[in-house]
């Protein structure tokens, strides 16, 4: 009886752990179903397949097998005594949730995606109406495909803002809010096909993993292009630009509409890989970049009717101008780097404001889930209360400014000044409230600290 315990606890165990290919060593969850073998040796089947095609290219006739003798592998593979520390747990699979079809009645209006955007992100009123517009045209589009036999064509964005004024976050709030597959990548791994990087086509290949490689979930998905400015053409390059210009043309065709193969789990084309196609023409892309100095570009072209004379324009009247992006034209992008054919498939421009200090204490008090309303939770866990005067917020946002690095500069300065309290804090039972000055961000003093039962 107890030894029937115990190899029931032992079968138990077996199926808490992932097997793993005897030949390729993948798991079982990445790899697929396996062929089971004497010796408890598991062989997925892409390893089978590919032992079965070497033994018919290259049969080995002087192998009699039928006077070899039986051969037990359990004798010389003890896989039954791997350690625990060379097996990997299998992962908890979690439940997915219903979806529900997108029809014309529950499709989110303009303004109540822009309504969702204002708990998440400060300012920015009209990069949020133009993606909210542009989301719900694309909702209406894929549903109803045609309307009164006119084809209604898709209107992909390019957004242009400084550093750390929230283009990707303004994205990934999206992700967060609709129902609808959204990838958000990289352009500055991209490279043109046949060098080492990643495909054009690599941007769908995590579009379809996102949809759960659901081909026709897929298709109706958005797409988000992050440093879009990097691909830009390469001045004065005399060798071939294939991370730059190349890369803009290979993108031209997904961006508009094309029957594209995408390698599935994979970012790159290869004997290896299988393929899918998918169509992109009900696929929205957006486009979004930095574009350091393209201020100058516009400048420049702003000043070009220069005069002499007590009425002329001065050269240097945009140098303090942070919203100088906002004049900027197709033919700046041009001047830029990105070629017209790449600006004519991103008919939707428009730009985003540079941050200033009034938008930086707004981040750090409106938002849902603000950095210092973290800190406050944070704290709160340890019955602690945590508390910003005015002055702490107005410190804060000037060391922003000076930073130049846009939002994501307010996170390393919290960070700089909570390391103390947040080390200190645990050590004291008896602190029930602190108050941060703006002394105590500038370094001139200390913050305030209220024992419990004193307030």
């Amino acid at each position: 009886m107890p030894d029937n315990i115990n190899n029931n606890n032992n079968d138990d165990e077996k199926d808490d752990y992932e097997k793993y290919c005897y030949l390729c060593k993948r798991p079982e969850s990445s790899a697929g179903p396996f062929i089971s073998m004497p010796g408890n040796m598991h062989i997925c089947n892409q390893c089978m397949q590919k032992s079965f095609d070497a033994l018919s290219n290259n049969p080995m006739s002087f192998l009699d097998l039928s006077k070899m003798p039986n051969i037990n592998l359990s004798e010389f593979m003890p896989f039954n005594d791997l350690p625990k520390s060379q097996k990997v747990k299998k992962k908890k699979t979690k439940e997915k949730k219903e979806e529900v079809p997108l029809t014309m009645e529950n499709i989110p209006a303009p303004h109540k995606i822009k309504a969702m955007l204002d708990e998440y992100v400060v300012g920015q009123d009209y990069a949020k109406k133009c993606i909210s517009v542009a989301v719900y045209n694309h909702y209406k589009r894929v549903i109803t495909n045609t309307m009164d036999d006119i084809e209604i064509e898709k209107s992909n964005m390019l957004m242009l803002g400084p550093t750390g004024c929230g283009k990707t976050y303004l994205v990934k709030t999206i992700a967060k809010l609709l129902n609808v597959p959204l990838a958000i990548t990289d352009a500055t791994s991209l490279t043109e096909a046949g060098y080492i990087g990643d495909d054009v086509e690599s941007i769908l290949s995590k579009l379809l993993a996102v949809a759960d490689n659901d081909v026709e979930k897929a298709e109706r998905g958005i797409v988000f292009i992050d440093e879009i400015d990097k691909i830009a053409k390469k001045k004065e390059t005399h060798s071939r630009d294939v991370s730059g210009e190349s890369v803009q043309q290979g993108l031209l065709k997904i961006l508009e509409g094309a029957e594209v193969e995408v390698p599935v789990g994979s970012s790159s084309k290869n004997a290896m890989t299988p393929l899918t196609t998918m169509n992109t023409k009900n696929i929205l892309f957006i486009c979004g970049g930095a574009f350091p100095e393209i201020e100058k570009i516009i400048a420049a072209r702003l000043n070009k009717q220069s005069a002499i004379g007590f009425n002329a324009d001065l050269k240097d009247k945009h140098k303090d101008n942070m919203n100088i992006i906002k004049e900027v034209t197709n033919e700046d992008l041009r001047d830029f780097g990105m070629i017209p054919e790449f600006i004519g498939r991103l008919p939707v421009l428009f730009t985003l404001d540079a941050l200033d200090k009034d938008m930086y204490i707004k981040i750090l008090k409106e938002p849902k889930n603000a950095i210092l309303k973290q800190y406050k939770k944070l704290l709160a866990l340890d019955e602690v209360d945590l508390q910003f005067d005015e002055s702490a917020y107005e410190a804060i946002a000037e060391l922003a400014l000076e930073r130049k690095t846009g939002a994501r500069a307010l996170r390393s300065i919290i960070e700089k000044f909570m390391l103390d309290i947040m080390y200190q804090i645990p050590r004291d039972d008896s602190i029930g409230r602190v108050t941060i000055t703006g002394d105590y961000i500038k370094g001139t003093g200390s913050p305030i600290i209220e024992l419990r039962g004193t307030f």
